[in-house]
């Protein structure tokens, strides 16, 4: 059965994540809607290599396509799929891949990117969150400092320790100024349900002088459910990239698309 690589982009909003659900519209079941009609069967698997939460968006998410009957060169394929599906979701590539490739369990980490807006906005709403308060950039960058490395991300989930492991290496985790935007970006070997949500929470908690700066460490080491109730929208989290390749990971800090919010709407 051929496999191929899909490379997609998508606007989260009208979404209840990518994951396929029963009585609700996800990206992943759309397509699949999509490749059922182009290839009029139901014999087919698609997996992707990291399920959005719902309203969160995607610049580079990853996933792979097995089809038997499919014959179609690599380009028509690629606009019969993008013909058909909604504005919202868009077909970046189509790529022939390895028969044992597997979008997620090859992965070797994703990044994420949260845009804040230091502004309101009348046309990215749907793309960052407005914070008024002003934020103090240097506490923020402390804090996040202190969530890279391997720790204990409990208090930043909905996962239970017993079902899943809690403990994720972040390779990178930083905020910067970007314009308009302050960004928030995180490279992990994997993430938690709503963890980077919750870090962003916590982050901006910390930029307004309501909590210290040593706090973020103390959730890392002492579980604590206050993360919860700061979880940022997921408006503004996009999946920035996933990485397949560890050179890429060693050789210094990872290339993604962050900064192109702030350059499309003039931030």
């Amino acid at each position: 059965m051929p496999r191929y690589k899909l490379t997609l982009e998508y606007e989260g909003t009208r979404y209840k994540g990518w994951q396929l659900q029963k009585n609700a519209r996800t990206v992943q079941g759309t397509i699949m809607d999509v490749c059922k009609n182009i290839f009029q069967t139901d014999d087919f698997e698609l997996q992707g290599a990291g399920r959005t939460d719902a309203g969160v968006h995607a610049l580079g998410q990853v996933a792979h396509l097995d089809i038997k009957t499919s014959n179609l060169p690599l380009q028509t394929l690629l606009l019969r799929l993008n013909d058909q599906l909604p504005h919202d979701i868009n077909i970046l590539s189509v790529e022939k891949a390895d028969a044992r490739f597997h979008a997620r369990h090859h992965a070797e980490a994703r990044s994420y990117v949260y845009h804040i807006a230091t502004r309101r906005t009348g046309l990215a709403k749907q793309y960052v969150w407005w914070v008024k308060d002003a934020l103090n950039l240097e506490a923020m960058q402390q804090a996040a400092a202190s969530m890279q490395g391997f720790h204990n991300f409990a208090s930043f989930t909905d996962d239970m320790p017993e079902d899943k492991s809690t403990m994720v290496e972040l390779i990178e985790c930083s905020v910067q100024v970007n314009g308009g935007l302050i960004d928030v970006r995180v490279v992990g070997s994997h993430f938690l349900w709503k963890m980077v949500r919750r870090m962003v929470g916590v982050l901006v908690e910390i930029g307004r002088g309501n909590l210290p700066v040593e706090k973020a460490a103390d959730f890392l080491q002492t579980y604590s459910r206050d993360p919860a109730k700061l979880t940022a929208p997921p408006s503004g989290l996009f999946l920035d990239k996933v990485y397949y390749d560890k050179a890429e990971l060693e050789s210094g800090k990872p290339k993604g698309k962050a900064g192109s919010l702030g350059m499309v709407f003039n931030f």
